[in-house]
């Protein structure tokens, strides 16, 4: 067993671009030793802004032998009544490179047929790693790819060595004008001369000699230390910022953290203005006091160590006060717009060609937002209204065109500035969250309301003009927002229709029409039960009973949780099988009785309704008592939202249904009598369907 290490040194790779690589390399590096059927131990994986690397140990120094059975012609064929081989069978061993005396009969689904088990003795790994290599490098991707000089490969940044060891061999293959080799380079300005590696194991602290830390995890938390420290120095804390920590130890090779301040007038400005300017340009860290106050200190981490630092802290507090004037500039331009102004501005700004603008989009929002707090919490409706009007203002701010990513909460500062209430402005800077998969949800009621409102209004648009998600294409981030929406309810306990939402958002766009509306609310309807599917498997639930209870019903998004747990509740049970079986048993008849033409399916069933008077047997009269007192039994539970109860009162039917069966023909010559039997059953189905479609159930 040897370890392979293989590293890929380049430009300037952006530090976006360095996890996902790493991720891919190992996996195609996993996949491509597999396949070549080589053994290999646990996989480590290195980087800096110019270099990725892998390190797998435990690499078996040959490729596994295998023994290949290949098929021929049919016994019958390959061999006489005397057991004599035919020419087939010659034909066959020589194509197979073997005597006749090789042949064995297999015995198959076809009958018996001619074959030879042949040992492919396993080639050298060294051998097999310099097809493998160079393959792994061309297939990693990147969000964009370059080509440079007259070359065919392409790759993030231009390539300049390839280190390739198994052991302490060079494995030699050349990738366009690349041959591999065993020097790789140092840091760029401390250690500019290439260094030479001689085994695997010391690639990590051959580099260290040369000012490089390659592994990712050490370089972050020398940074954590070393900006924690240089806070403390300062009498202050940083703010934790773990996106930006993992793209700075990404953008350089070397840790040489410094530390500055900015006049103290800015801290006039509005904190989240003073740490976006510094973070998303700069990539500086911001400080606060003990007590969260910012501080007019800044820290940065530099690539590079200089003997005068006091000179590369003096560059940093120059670049920062341009670009802080220019954030004082952009806020005082806004301040004197208030955002009912703003909001007028919104009527320039397109926000889907088909849908028209961000003002027409405001104007569906508000509608819809309204709506929902009517129906869910209309003394919230005054505020829900005001925020709505206002939620997209600050799209027209100098600020936000600066610094998208204060979006809303621009709009918050700026609406809070023009005398609007408190609910109001954190509702706006809410109606964006969540801004990611399980990110935060709004806090308060009102902003949860907005943010449903605002989502729902994108994902019903663009269904109704067919920009519909496909495979991993989801530019409107539909998927995202139908899933954030899911979210809120769940997590608020937002019990009202979907599928009521659905037709009265869709009945905003007016004539922006590419679809008919109940097209389009079933289409909405089964993309957001994919969702609720999604949801309820990250909670654990088994596909079955995930499939049973979305089948069911997702018009009330919460109900379907409780179902979920109910029926899981009684799933765990030893009488739940036979008890599904039964259920079973009567939606099968249902449906069955339905495709014959028997019965009316869908809403023409329910006019059907059971004739007591015409029973015959005590069964059916057992069966209509037990179901007529467990539906009044479960109506105030299904009220209130206790299924786990309902459904233990449900499964009492399993007894007379059972004796139902046993007792009665339910298909009845007499068309009366197998007509009021099916109505029983589907009163009885109607009820099961409440919680579940059981069909779907395994059992």
């Amino acid at each position: 067993m040897k370890t392979l290490l293989v590293e890929i040194a380049t430009e300037e790779i952006p530090a976006g671009y360095i996890e996902p690589a790493l991720e891919a390399m190992e996996s195609l590096m996993g996949r491509g030793l597999s396949k070549a059927r080589i053994e290999y131990g646990a996989i480590e994986t290195f980087a800096t802004p110019r270099r990725l690397a892998i390190m797998v140990r435990d690499v078996a120094e040959r490729q596994a032998s295998v023994t290949r059975e290949i098929v021929g012609p049919p016994a019958a064929v390959a061999f006489d009544a005397e057991g004599r081989p035919s020419k087939a069978a010659e034909g066959f061993a020589k194509s197979q490179a073997v005597s006749i005396k090789r042949l064995s009969v297999k015995p198959t689904a076809k009958g018996d047929y001619v074959c030879v088990k042949k040992l492919e003795r396993g080639q050298a790994s060294f051998r097999l790693l310099q097809g493998i290599i160079p393959e792994v490098i061309a297939a990693i991707p990147f969000p964009k790819s370059m080509r440079w000089s007259d070359l065919g490969l392409t790759f993030a940044r231009p390539v300049h060595s390839i280190l390739a060891l198994l052991g302490d061999r060079i494995i030699p293959f050349r990738l366009e004008n690349i041959k591999s080799g065993r020097r790789i380079p140092g840091h760029r300005f401390m250690h500019p001369r290439s260094i030479v590696v001689g085994n695997p194991s010391d690639y990590v602290e051959a580099l260290r000699s040369a000012f490089v830390v390659a592994d990712i995890a050490e370089r972050r938390n020398m940074i954590r230390q070393e900006i924690a420290e240089a806070a403390r120095k300062l009498g202050g804390e940083v703010i934790r910022d773990d996106d930006l920590l993992d793209t700075v130890t990404n953008l350089i090779e070397y840790s040489a953290v410094s530390a500055g301040t900015f006049d103290e007038s800015f801290l006039a400005l509005p904190k989240e203005v003073l740490i976006t300017a510094m973070r998303e340009h700069q990539k500086y860290f911001a400080v606060v006091s003990s007590d969260h106050q910012l501080l007019p200190y800044f820290i940065t981490v530099n690539n590079t160590p200089t003997r005068d630092m006091a000179v590369v802290r003096s560059g940093h507090e120059r670049v920062l006060r341009a670009r802080l004037e220019d954030a004082r500039f952009f806020f005082e331009t806004d301040a004197k717009t208030p955002p009912h102004e703003m909001v007028d501005r919104l009527k320039g700004v397109l926000f889907q060609a088909k849908l028209g603008t961000v003002f027409e989009k405001v104007e569906r929002v508000q509608e819809l937002a309204e709506h929902l707090a009517e129906q869910l919490s209309p003394e919230l409706k005054p505020t829900v209204s005001r925020a709505a009007r206002l939620c997209k203002s600050d799209l027209t701010s100098r600020m936000v065109n600066e610094f998208p990513k204060l979006q809303g909460v621009m709009g918050r500062i700026y609406a809070a500035r023009s005398g609007e209430s408190e609910p109001v402005a954190r509702a706006i800077e809410e109606h964006y969250l969540p801004a990611y998969a399980g990110g935060p949800i709004p806090a308060t009621a009102a902003g949860a309301l907005l943010s449903m409102a605002d989502k729902l209004d994108s994902v019903c648009g663009c269904f109704r003009i067919g920009l519909t998600p496909s495979g991993a294409s989801d530019p409107y981030a539909l998927r995202r927002q139908s899933a954030g929406i899911i979210q809120i309810m769940l997590a608020r306990g937002v019990s009202c229709s979907l599928e009521g939402l659905i037709h009265k958002s869709l009945s905003l766009f007016g004539d922006k029409i590419s679809k008919g509306t109940e097209e389009t609310a079933q289409q909405l309807l089964s993309f957001f039960q994919h969702r609720m599917e999604h949801r309820l498997a990250e909670y654990g639930f088994a596909k079955d009973l995930i499939a049973a209870v979305t089948t069911a019903s997702i018009d009330n998004i919460p109900s379907v949780l409780k179902r979920a747990e109910a029926l899981q509740g009684l799933k765990a049970t030893p009488d739940f099988e036979p008890l599904a079986v039964a259920f079973k048993r009567v939606a099968n008849i249902i449906r069955q009785a339905g495709q014959r033409g028997d019965i009316a399916l869908g809403t023409a069933r329910a006019q059907t309704r059971t004739d007591p008077a015409l029973f015959q047997a005590p069964c059916e009269h057992d069966l209509y008592n037990a179901f007529q007192k467990v539906k009044q039994e479960i109506s105030e539970d299904v009220e209130k939202g206790a299924f786990d109860r309902a459904l233990l009162t449900v499964a009492t039917l399993k007894w007379p249904v059972d004796a139902f069966f046993d007792g009665v023909m339910v298909l009845a010559e007499d068309e009366r009598l197998k007509q009021n039997r099916l109505a029983l059953l589907s009163e009885v189905a109607e009820v099961f369907a409440i919680f579940a479609d059981f069909s779907k159930i395994s059992t």
